[in-house]
């Protein structure tokens, strides 16, 4: 069992935030609603892993840097923090490229 995956997903997460919270794009923007479609985000792939899983689509494999910890048959404990990390790094980007695209618009003559 290796914690390396979870940790470097949580450290991961925390870099991306802290630049979301410091240039206020989403999550500091609109805390409560950045939230919501986080957490909907979330809830919405994990629907899709867990009907993957349940095709026979998606499997675990097993490998040096996994926990070994399940929530579910198939569904290890890290994926819902890969999850979490994926939904917050969109909407990272995406609310900072709408900013750069709003400032490169304001800056024409």
């Amino acid at each position: 069992m290796s914690l390396l995956y979870p940790a470097f997903l949580l450290v991961s997460l925390a870099g991306v935030t802290a630049l979301d919270l410091r240039h206020r794009l989403f999550l500091g923007r609109s805390p409560l609603r950045a939230l919501v479609v986080l957490g909907v985000g979330l809830v919405f792939f994990l629907l899709w892993d867990i009907a993957g899983i349940g095709l026979g689509i998606f499997f675990r494999a097993d490998g040096p840097f996994a926990t070994g910890i399940l929530l579910a048959p198939d569904l290890p404990l890290e994926e819902p923090l890969f999850l979490l990390f994926l939904c917050e790094l969109t909407m990272v980007l995406s609310c900072g490229a709408q900013r750069m695209l709003e400032r490169k618009r304001e800056e024409k003559p």
